[in-house]
């Protein structure tokens, strides 16, 4: 057993001290992937105050306990995911309207910081509520993947899955999206 699913175990158990010390040991790891997450992004949150919002949302919640490093990261992306769905929602809110175009889930991560990126999330956000019905793994996969910027080989060996099965879930989380939102 690894020394932050060690922490992970004792900080479900109680011990606030194991909770601060296994989210230390990721914090860099953490960062890498917000910044990823936010690269070209020129209007939302920085990585730093991502990274510590998502801290104070698993903190505050009580009935969120991780077991593993795994469980950890999957649950550290749904937190990235709501933050910035968040984020995107604050910008829209004064803009309402028209102008939207259609896109791609890739062309959503490299357009994060462009005028009308935040109601594309929204509708992203959407529908993976709607797919998560449906297939909740391909739901996992998208928020490691997209909102968390881990790359298949990292969510691999995170999951215990193969890559080439990540790999073809990834082509059908695309299609399903790409068809919801188009």
């Amino acid at each position: 057993m690894g020394e932050v699913t060690a922490l992970l175990q004792a900080a479900g158990a109680g011990d606030r001290q194991a909770a601060d010390c296994a989210f230390a040991m990721v914090y860099d790891e953490l960062q890498r992937l917000a910044r990823r997450q936010l690269q070209g992004s020129s209007s939302g949150p920085s990585a730093t105050s991502l990274v510590h919002e998502v801290y104070l949302r698993l903190a505050r919640s009580d009935g969120v306990q991780t077991t593993d490093r795994q469980h950890f990261f999957a649950v550290a992306a749904r937190a990235m995911r709501q933050l910035l769905i968040d984020h995107a929602r604050e910008r829209c809110a004064a803009k309402r309207g028209g102008g939207q175009s259609d896109q791609t889930l890739d062309g959503i991560a490299e357009s994060l910081g462009e005028a009308g990126a935040a109601e594309r999330l929204i509708a992203l956000d959407q529908s993976l509520e709607r797919l998560e019905a449906f297939d909740p793994s391909l739901v996992s996969l998208v928020d490691m993947r997209f909102f968390a910027g881990l790359e298949l080989e990292e969510i691999a060996a995170l999951t215990g899955r193969s890559e080439r099965t990540l790999k073809r879930d990834w082509r059908k989380a695309r299609a399903v999206l790409h068809a919801a939102m188009g």
